[in-house]
């Protein structure tokens, strides 16, 4: 009987508008109860910003500096991140959906009890990034360094980590059901009991080895 090949889902891609109206860095800046849709980013300098209640639609963010600010109640829906510096930026009960972030600089960002659905992060630096008590759906993290990230009590079922770097990442009380890990460096991580129910490759498997024995109690000798 020929073997079955899973294919497995990309996340839906942003829907953006071919033709996007420039963004006016005054006139467009981040302000609370905001609404911005159908604008074309550049680098700007958005560094810092305190807000609630923004809505961003059919967006394109390229090169821009969203870094160090704090959003709250924040939504971002078919948006495009490329080459963005998002380093220790802070969003609390926010969400992203149908979006991608690709090349982007995400050192200590955080998502705090956020909703991401249809998002790929792509080729970025997101070690020390900080994913606690949010719910990911369909989501993929590809070519991503995520060292040192904390997922703590993380809804990660059916999430997929591609040939990322995992080395002391945070998954305790997480929910990694169906979750998917290909390539990734699982050295160190805490809270590998939550990896119950995730599908691992056997190079993975191997990386987490040790701290799946420490776990059990289990000394492997040399």
């Amino acid at each position: 009987m020929p073997s079955r090949t899973t294919v497995l889902k990309e996340p839906k891609a942003p829907r953006i508008p071919a033709s996007l109206t420039p963004a006016d860095p005054l006139n467009d800046e981040l302000r609370d109860d905001g609404t911005y849709i159908a604008l074309e980013w550049g680098p700007f300098d958005l560094v810092g910003h305190d807000v609630e209640n923004i809505d961003v639609e059919r967006c394109r963010f390229t090169d821009t500096r969203l870094s160090a600010g704090t959003l709250r109640r924040a939504g971002f829906a078919d948006v495009a991140f490329t080459g963005c510096d998002l380093a220790n930026l802070r969003l609390f009960d926010s969400r992203a959906f149908n979006a991608r972030v690709f090349r982007s600089r995400l050192t200590g960002m955080s998502w705090t009890d956020c909703g991401l659905r249809d998002v790929l992060f792509d080729d970025c630096r997101a070690d020390l990034s900080d994913y606690r008590f949010s719910r990911f759906k369909d989501v993929v993290f590809r070519d991503c360094n995520l060292r040192e990230a904390n997922f703590q009590g993380a809804d990660l079922a059916g999430v997929r980590f591609e040939n990322c770097r995992l080395a002391g990442a945070q998954f305790s009380g997480a929910t990694l059901t169906g979750a998917r890990f290909t390539g990734c460096d699982l050295w160190d991580v805490a809270g590998v009991e939550s990896l119950d129910g995730a599908v691992l490759a056997p190079s993975d498997a191997r990386s987490a080895l040790p701290s799946l024995a420490a776990a059990l109690g289990i000394t492997i000798a040399d």
